[in-house]
């Protein structure tokens, strides 16, 4: 995996890579040193700092870690500074850290309280969610396969692992072989009456899970709960009748304790596991054990899980052990969860990714580019425009055949404009065919400008300087006008001519020619027409 400069490129986008900053990592006291010692690494694999909050009751063995994790890291060149852990466990010191300005993006791994206190804190989080994991035994299951994979996933650890077997669902035609490898395998089933026994340890009162027993061995749960078991079993066994409040031994255990259930056919296997799953673990994790495929996909499309495991514990599968799943210890439930991502957390989540990207579908556009041979030649000068033969334009529309020129564009702008505005008496427009062109200007003439009219070409004309230096008495005549073109113009009360129309380009033009631009209420004028004229005071009231 690769976290530093480009992580991946095409022909089309490079991504490079950003480290994020300060990860606050919050660890809980379930799997302390696990997971302190993967958040720690994620971090520095992606090139992040990171400071973690201990879980009160764990804080002495994560601040071992920790502490053994940085002396190894120094020796190789790790900044000091780059993995810290906060001495002082208290759910104000957490709540800082989440919140201080310099907390780039938080790893929250523990209760719901604590993971809605990250999501609160207005930093990016991923936040993980608790895993009442259901695991079918198809009829076609390897059965002891099965079993012996769910005794392994659920004593690792003493059960404390969010990913562990919670409860075992089995298809009915198997259910006397499931129990006789149970009871080979190491797991012993309770009497209903020891069931209930068990059930006031697990449960408190507001049947929630009693902290006391978690992460504890059987023999130490079996002496709480007042009961006697076989020496060396593994795993408490308990029928169980269905899902809820009622029922205190279908919620997460965190220990070895399983509860389980008998249904018939893959459909109310289904059925059950999402029960289950509703039940304290949606979006977590589930596990089927079947020889089937299609069987196992059916299963996993019904499942309100972000991890569907088969054919193995669901423990190691989930966190990546025994699956191609990124190898992580912080599992997002998705939305079901209420969590922000479904993935199994990993370096590349406290990465920033950079995308070059590279156009691959060109974007029309009504205004062609000018080339770099137009935009770098300088304007001829009025001599040499004066002498120049007629041919010569065409010369140049030959040689742009086939694309679109200014020409067109402003046509279409004429026909446009001179279909919304009334028309001018013939006398008036004979008048201004007749007008005599101004001198050359440097700005070029815009389609739909105030200085251009509908029947005129948009073709920059060059005059011949003349007595008055260079002006022409049509230039002289216009200083007191907008010299607008007859079919973006009116007439108002003073005499004076308002455009309809300003662009950037007739307020450059005017700036030049020492000229007002008359406008009225309804006169149309450019952002960035405003923004030069205003300050010019070059807008009149017409």
């Amino acid at each position: 995996m690769r976290t530093v400069g480009v992580v991946s490129e095409s022909k089309d986008v490079v991504e490079i890579a950003s480290p994020r900053g300060v990860v606050a990592g919050i660890v809980p006291s379930t799997n302390p040193t696990s997971t302190a010692i993967f958040k720690v690494l994620i971090a520095i694999k992606s090139r992040n700092a990171i400071v973690l909050s201990p879980h009160p009751s764990a804080a002495r063995c994560i601040y071992e870690t920790v502490r053994v994790m940085r002396e190894a890291g120094i020796k190789e060149g790790l900044p000091a500074d780059a993995v810290v852990c906060m001495t002082t466990a208290t759910i104000e010191g957490t709540e800082a850290l989440m919140k201080h300005k310099q907390t780039a993006v938080i790893l929250a791994t523990g209760g719901i309280g604590l993971v809605r206190a990250a999501y609160s804190s207005g930093k990016p989080a991923f936040g993980v969610g608790p895993g009442n994991v259901p695991v079918f035994i198809e009829r076609t299951a390897d059965v002891p396969k099965a079993v012996q994979d769910i005794l392994t996933g659920k004593t690792f650890d003493n059960g404390t692992i969010c990913a562990s077997e919670q409860a075992v669902v089995c298809d009915a035609p198997i259910e006397k072989a499931v129990r006789d490898q149970f009871k080979a395998q190491g797991g012993h089933f309770l009497s209903s009456a020891e069931a209930d026994q068990l059930a006031k340890v697990v449960a408190t009162p507001q049947r929630s899970l009693n902290p006391g027993i978690v992460g504890k061995s059987v023999e130490v749960i079996a002496k709480l709960a007042g009961l006697n078991v076989p020496a060396g079993t593994r795993c408490l066994m308990v029928d169980v009748a269905g899902v809820g409040r009622e029922f205190p031994l279908s919620m997460e255990k965190l220990s070895p304790i399983l509860a389980f259930y008998v249904v018939d056919g893959l459909t109310r296997g289904a059925e059950r596991c999402y029960e289950i799953l509703r039940y304290g673990g949606m979006g977590h994790t589930a596990g089927v054990h079947t020889r089937s495929r299609e069987a196992a996909v059916r299963f996993g499309a019904e499942m309100p899980a972000s991890r569907i495991t088969v054919n193995t514990p669901t423990t190691h599968g989930a966190i990546g052990f025994s699956t191609a799943l990124p190898p992580s210890m912080t599992l997002g439930c998705g939305s079901w969860g209420g969590n922000v991502t479904s993935d199994n957390v990993s370096p590349l989540h406290l990465l920033d990714i950079k995308r070059v990207a590279f156009e691959v579908r060109p974007v029309k556009s009504k205004r062609p580019a000018v080339s770099a041979s137009t935009a770098t030649t300088p304007a001829p000068s009025p001599a040499y425009a004066a002498t120049a033969t007629p041919a010569q334009p065409q010369a140049v529309a030959g040689a742009n055949a086939g694309k679109i020129n200014r020409e067109d564009i402003a046509a279409i702008v004429d026909r446009f404009l001179a279909g919304r505005q009334p028309e001018q008496p013939e006398s008036e427009a004979r008048q201004a065919r007749q007008q005599p062109t101004g001198a050359a200007s440097e700005v070029e003439v815009e389609a739909g400008s105030m200085y251009a009219g509908p029947g005129e070409s948009r073709r920059q004309q060059e005059s011949r300087p003349s007595g008055n230096g260079g002006r022409s008495a049509g230039a002289d005549a216009s200083r007191s006008s907008s010299a607008a073109s007859s079919g973006s113009t009116t007439h108002s009360a003073n005499g004076n001519k308002t455009v309809d129309f300003v662009s950037e380009d007739d307020v450059r033009r005017a700036i030049q020619k020492g000229e007002k631009i008359y406008i009225n209420a309804k006169t149309i004028i450019t952002p960035a027409a405003r923004d030069i004229g205003e300050p010019a005071e070059i807008f009149a009231k017409g």
